[in-house]
């Protein structure tokens, strides 16, 4: 069976730009593995970084390194402005109305649960209602149970349908005088769904119900405009080609002037004696103590990376990477693809007859090709479809159609070895 190296390099007439010479910007695609070329289909799980991404973290340790705010000397003054200026920068990439509407936290997961623990906390009472869906990450389903735990509210989810599509009336049929929050993915981490977010919100505003939009696998490869999209939460992280360890919360600058911080401690207060404190001026009172400075410099040169090369030519090569993959791996006999929306993103889920997903993704590895395999932190979702677990191709503008035929060969293999 011919193993990923036995594929050369693909070029498309349809190829918005060359991305042979775009590898080039990823060292790590040079890498093996197990003696084969890597080919790299775990995106949905973390991005690969482009080289202007490691440059960017390493220049400001080896140069600029210091902590911001409040000091007077050479370093840290470098260090402040080049944190603030990429703030400016995530504002204008979103199209925030003001920097102060952008916070910096360790990851979607952090920023969703700040707004859970702080506006929800605040703001939910026994009886009221927190409207979810079910595709939801664990990130946006367990930080509203612990925070419905902890006000007496309800958490209600809307169903989605065979395709892995959201139940639009289900959807709006949950939506009642009881509902004070809608979180909801913008493009499901297991299906690859693309919700329709402009729809939902318009729904949920016409009750004064906020929306909470985890943008984590949409920020990757979409236009992502805050205020087009009407919504009054947008949390997203690392995923956009930027360090580990970062993300972002945009919130509607109204809203988070009435929320509480979330953490307490340095560079958030205003003032502090021993019997209170008052609180900084948005967004650093939600930034307690010392940040992820060197994870928002690489994350600013990956906002810059991703702007030079253009999100539409990114989504239209990824989509012509994803009707070619759904193309290939659906044709093999005993697959059974897990999530057929109509509109998707990047992510192909599949389960092959008679082979569990972690059989699939080592066999793979052993041809050098990085998938993931589970339930993909979306128990919930495996539970509708009735599968413990699926095997999980995502897809970067990085990747090719030879590595999408690798794939096909791969599992081709799969299948042969466990026939």
């Amino acid at each position: 069976m011919p193993s990923a190296r036995a594929y050369p390099p693909t070029r498309s007439p349809a190829l918005p730009f060359d991305v042979d010479r775009i590898r080039e910007d990823f060292p790590i695609l040079r890498e093996s593995v197990h003696g084969k070329r890597l080919v790299y289909l775990d995106n949905a799980a973390t991005s690969q970084k482009p080289q202007v991404v490691i440059d960017a973290v390493t220049r400001f340790y080896t140069t600029e390194n210091a902590n911001i705010h409040r000091g007077v000397h050479y370093l840290s003054e470098r260090a402040t402005v080049a944190y603030d200026e990429i703030r400016e920068k995530v504002a204008r990439f979103i199209n925030a109305r003001t920097s102060r509407e952008v916070v910096f936290t360790r990851g979607t997961t952090e920023g969703i649960n700040l707004v859970a623990q702080s506006y929800g906390r605040t703001f939910l009472r026994p009886g009221d209602e927190v409207l979810i869906t079910g595709m939801e990450h664990h990130s946006n389903i367990v930080p509203w149970q612990l925070v419905c735990e902890q006000t007496g509210a309800t958490l209600r989810a809307a169903r989605i349908n065979d395709a892995g599509e959201l139940d639009l009336d289900s959807f709006e049929s949950l939506l009642n005088e009881r509902t004070r929050l809608v979180a909801v993915v913008h493009v499901s981490n297991a299906l690859g769904t693309i919700n329709p977010i402009k729809k939902l919100v318009s729904l949920a505003r016409a009750r004064g119900i906020p929306v909470l939009v985890d943008g984590a696998q949409a920020a990757p490869h979409l236009q992502v405009d805050v205020q087009d999209l009407d919504c009054d939460f947008f949390v997203s992280g690392h995923k956009v080609f930027g360090p580990t360890g970062v993300g972002v919360l945009y919130g509607r600058e109204a809203l988070l002037e009435r929320m509480p911080p979330y953490q307490g401690g340095g560079d958030m207060i205003a003032t502090v004696t021993l019997q209170r404190s008052t609180w900084a001026p948005l967004p650093a009172k939600f930034e307690a103590g010392t940040p992820m400075i060197a994870q928002v410099v690489g994350l600013g040169s990956a906002l810059q990376y991703v702007t030079d090369l253009g999100l539409d030519k990114i989504a239209a090569w990824e989509h012509e990477l994803l009707s070619y993959a759904t193309e290939r791996v659906h044709a093999i006999e005993g697959v059974r693809i897990i999530g057929t929306a109509r509109e998707k993103a990047s992510v192909l889920g599949f389960v092959l007859k008679g082979v569990h997903p972690h059989d699939i993704g080592t066999v793979l590895d052993d041809q050098g090709i990085a998938i993931r395999a589970g339930h993909h932190c979306a128990q919930p979702v495996m539970e509708r479809f009735g599968v413990p677990a699926t095997a999980r191709a995502s897809f970067a503008f990085y990747n090719t159609l030879a590595e999408v035929d690798a794939l096909a060969a791969g599992l081709l293999a799969v299948k042969k070895m466990f026939a």
